[in-house]
């Protein structure tokens, strides 16, 4: 039986969890803050705590916290495999594997509380193979996409800009629908081109992500600077994200 340690149990870390229990595995959780209940998981009263005698540690939390949740499993981490499931920019996930010795960056390609287990993911780095080994049976789709930390954190930014400049678009046209009187004109148009229920995931998921979004994108625009790329989409999707996110504070 496979034994994974959790760190981070919000509306991601959660489902996962779950998923992972009705999957057969041992799941042993620590969040200072959520107090959601899971049948089959196991709470932990530390990070240390759960981590010991695990064979794979999952950090789910946001990129702000990566730093400090890896340090304080590192005392407890032994021979496990350690994977960031945060989205954060390539020079962070480099950095956790300069601090971890068996590091897998692993970027999630889907709205983990709607596809659970099922959300495709791709991992690289030192601990990649390994992470997909104990993963993909318990029902993930991995792809190994290299064994160089920041390679998927990358791939998953480039899809981003794209993704969350999608998002952006349906928002601003459809606010600038809402100040026409023309809404539910326009919803029915977007729905015919891209389908409702993706136009609902872009809108809704932007509403109740704004603030982890806008981190995102940020991030987005560091790489495609670095690219030599002007990042005018990631740029205003940033803003309209960050404005958001003030916005529902």
């Amino acid at each position: 039986m496979t034994t994974v340690a959790l760190l981070g149990l919000g509306e991601a870390g959660s489902r996962l969890a779950a998923d992972m229990v009705a999957a057969g595995a041992e799941v042993r959780g620590y969040d200072p803050a959520a107090a959601v209940e899971i049948r089959g998981l196991t709470r932990a009263r530390d990070t240390e705590s759960a981590v010991a005698g695990s064979d794979v540690v999952l950090s789910v939390n946001s990129a702000a916290a990566a730093h400090g949740v890896a340090a304080a499993a590192l005392p407890a981490l032994g021979g496990a495999v350690y994977a960031d499931l945060n989205t954060a920019a390539p020079a962070l996930k480099r950095e956790l594997a300069g601090l971890v010795e068996r590091f897998a960056d692993v970027a999630l390609l889907g709205p983990v509380p709607a596809n659970g287990l099922g959300t495709p993911a791709l991992a690289s780095g030192p601990g990649a193979q390994a992470f997909a080994d104990a993963l993909v049976p318990l029902g993930m789709p991995v792809e190994v996409v290299s064994s160089e930390a920041g390679d998927a954190a990358t791939l998953k930014l480039l899809r981003s800009v794209f993704m969350k400049g999608l998002a952006a678009s349906a928002l601003e046209s459809l606010d600038a629908a809402d100040a026409a009187g023309q809404r539910e004109w326009l919803e029915a148009q977007l729905s015919e081109v891209i389908g409702a229920p993706l136009l609902e995931r872009l809108v809704e998921g932007s509403r109740r992500h704004a603030a982890r979004r806008a981190e995102e994108m940020e991030a987005a625009r560091g790489l495609l600077l670095e690219l030599g790329v002007e990042p005018r989409i990631a740029s205003a999707s940033a803003a309209l994200l960050a404005e958001m996110a003030a916005a529902s504070r």
